[in-house]
């Protein structure tokens, strides 16, 4: 029987191996461990990248979020107690940022179609203390229109970008200052590069993208235990620097993850032409090829029958994963937390399912996967 893992990291890697080696050895030889040139022509590759003016490295996605919200702190634009706007179905890292900065997640259901934050929902949520939303691309998918840009505007709502999921995704609409890159789009933006990412790290990486110097110069300091310069604190900071080593690494895949992202787009059409099971909702597949860069392929299996699907697949050989089996507001920790009705949120927990997508699935294996599910019964 054939096998179809979910993912397998030595193999993601090992077309970079010479290079990511080399990377290595170049800053073995530096001498210098902790900052650097590297982290900092990283910073400029990414930013231009990102079409941005500023891009900082951090340590990892959870931290990226965090630092733009205390940056916006000490900068005096949200204050302890205002409310963020943030998507329920996320990951637990982006409502985790919140409530770090000591600020109000409000926590809002998704767009049924797209599982992205929506315009719609966005405006029921807004109340007299809503200062922030944060879109979050999940999956990989751009949350991101005219109507979210013009909501901001109205309410003059700060847009910060969750874009753990998304390096490289473009939105249809403009963003706030022009550029369409995801991280980009609005004020400030988080990127992750957990191992698993598109294009992910040997190691915990993260990176703030933003277009404003005043955030920028806060978030390097905050990141660098408060500092401006050496010995001299402005803000009582925190240790979230970047590693010279994970910033080379992260050079030699920058150049490639336009490829790596259409190879991910080509197994999404695999799927989404082959599967037909009627138990099965498909992913939303818009005609853009860049509006989503699939860092999971993430399908819907009605009726209760999710784990029995998932069950089927492991005995068929196929790998598959759950992003997110349970949502934040259920969380232990969040158990105080105070929230709406999220029905349609604690609905897609139940039924998502992500299956194989990166280069340890070929084309072929995509369609054979798709085929596979079709036969799947009760």
């Amino acid at each position: 029987m054939s096998k179809y893992p979910f993912l397998d990291l030595a193999t993601i890697n090992e077309p970079y191996a010479d290079d990511i080696k080399n990377a290595v050895g170049r800053i073995i030889d530096s001498g210098r461990y902790i900052g650097g040139d590297e982290v900092e022509t990283f910073n400029k590759e990414l930013a231009r990248f990102c079409h941005t003016p500023y891009a900082i490295g951090v340590s990892n996605g959870l931290d990226a979020l965090t630092l733009i919200l205390e940056g916006y702190k000490v900068l005096g634009t949200l204050n302890p107690g205002d409310e963020v706007i943030v998507p329920a179905n996320t990951y637990i890292a982006s409502v985790l940022a919140v409530t770090r900065a000591g600020l109000t997640p409000v926590l809002v259901d998704p767009d049924e179609t797209t599982m992205n934050l929506s315009a719609a929902g966005i405006s029921r949520a807004i109340t007299s203390r809503t200062r922030a939303i944060m879109p979050v691309h999940l999956y990989g998918r751009i949350a991101w229109d005219n109507e979210i840009c013009e909501l901001a505007l109205r309410h003059n709502l700060i847009v910060i970008e969750d874009a753990a999921q998304s390096i490289g995704a473009q939105a249809a609409d403009n963003g706030l200052f022009g550029s369409r890159t995801a991280a980009g789009i609005g004020h400030a933006g988080a990127l992750s590069f957990y191992p698993t990412k598109n294009m992910g790290a040997l190691g915990d990486a993260g990176a703030v993208i933003t277009h404003d110097d005043k955030l920028a110069e806060a978030v390097r300091a905050l990141a660098n235990y408060g500092s401006d310069k050496r010995y001299h604190n402005i803000y009582a900071g925190y240790n979230c620097r970047l590693d010279p080593i994970q910033a080379a690494i992260l050079r030699v895949k920058l150049h490639d993850i336009h490829n790596v992202n259409a190879r991910r787009f080509e197994r999404a059409v695999a799927y989404n032409n082959e599967l037909k099971h009627p138990l099965v909702t498909k992913p939303h597949f818009s005609k853009a090829a860049t509006d989503c860069v699939w860092h999971q392929y993430v399908i819907r299996v009605s009726g209760n029958n999710r784990d029995a699907m998932r069950q089927y697949l492991t005995s068929q050989g196929v790998g598959t994963d759950i992003h997110y089996a349970t949502p934040p507001h259920l969380q232990p920790c969040y158990s105080n937390l105070s929230h709406g009705d999220l029905n349609l949120t604690e609905t897609l927990c139940n039924e998502v399912l992500s299956l194989p997508i990166s280069d340890c699935t070929s084309v072929a294996d995509a369609a054979h996967i798709a085929h596979i599910i079709n036969k799947f019964s009760i």
